[in-house]
């Protein structure tokens, strides 16, 4: 395996993982039955913090989407590099960076790690493109 799919599987696997807080808020709040039931009628709201853990997971699977397509990109074309293994150890980091910011509501941080994490992305494609 090479080091970029190792963190592309470390990456899913914490995208995977993103929910639990969000739901065990959700637990908390409304209690286990209607949280496993459908909503009806007046829904009691969740945490703010549980609003923004949710807000935060669904950017990391948005994101999730490109860096896995290019990662397996740069895996199928035999592109492997000191940039593209430090870009995908990066991702991971401020991806979980991100969603701890976007939930404890730290702004500037968050918007940085997401730019990032961005950047890693373009990073590899620049590598699969043979720019860097």
């Amino acid at each position: 395996m090479t080091t970029e799919l190792y963190w592309l599987t470390l990456t899913a696997l914490m995208t995977a993982l993103l929910w639990v807080p969000y739901i065990l808020n959700r637990i908390a709040v409304r209690g286990l039955a209607d949280a496993m039931g459908y909503p009806t009628g007046e829904v009691k709201p969740h945490s703010p913090w549980a609003e923004r853990a949710l807000a935060a997971h669904k950017n990391a699977v948005e994101n999730l989407v490109v860096f896995a397509t290019l990662v397996v990109a740069a895996n199928v074309a035999g592109v492997s590099s000191g940039v593209t293994e430090f870009a995908a150890m990066a991702y991971f980091f401020l991806r979980l960076a991100h969603y701890l910011c976007y939930m404890f509501a730290i702004p500037v941080v968050r918007t940085l790690t997401f730019a990032g994490g961005w950047a890693c992305q373009v990073a590899i494609a620049f590598a699969i493109l043979g720019i860097v």
